[in-house]
């Protein structure tokens, strides 16, 4: 697998100077850049490879960039990853069967996609899996009926 490195620099302004210059540093060392800003053709748009701009006008309280800006930012940065994880084939149907196990949530969610995809009823047999093999993708993959 090819691996692609690119730097993301977001700035809701546009104009914060230490992401323009960390953006700057890493096209110098030949490393490929994005940023996700809020202003039409900012400053840190101009220095990166592949600028996101997404114009959401003012904040209802002026000098609070978390309202509109960053929520916008989060919503670009959740479908940057997403995809990321589509084109490393980390998803089957709709289902992100390559997660990280950090948690009993996600454990328990893993264990459901288990069920589903190979029709086990009982839990535990499930959870076995998982267990045992510390992926959905390989515990599906390696299950025997």
């Amino acid at each position: 697998m090819q691996v692609v490195k690119i730097v993301i620099g977001i700035a809701a302004s546009g104009t914060t100077p230490y992401v323009i210059g960390g953006l700057q540093k890493c096209r110098e060392a030949g490393i490929q850049t994005g940023s996700i800003s809020c202003n039409k053709n900012s400053p840190v748009s101009a220095v990166a490879d592949f600028p996101i701009e997404v114009v959401v006008g003012p904040e209802f309280l002026t000098g609070s960039t978390r309202m509109k800006s960053g929520t916008a930012q989060k919503m670009v940065l959740n479908m940057i990853s997403t995809t990321i994880m589509i084109k490393l084939d980390r998803i089957e149907g709709n289902k992100m069967v390559h997660m990280q196990l950090t948690n009993q949530k996600l454990f328990d969610r893993g264990v459901k996609m288990i069920m589903e995809a190979t029709h086990i009823q009982d839990a535990s047999i499930a959870a076995q899996l998982l267990s045992k093999y510390g992926s959905v993708k390989k515990s599906i993959d390696n299950y025997k009926p």
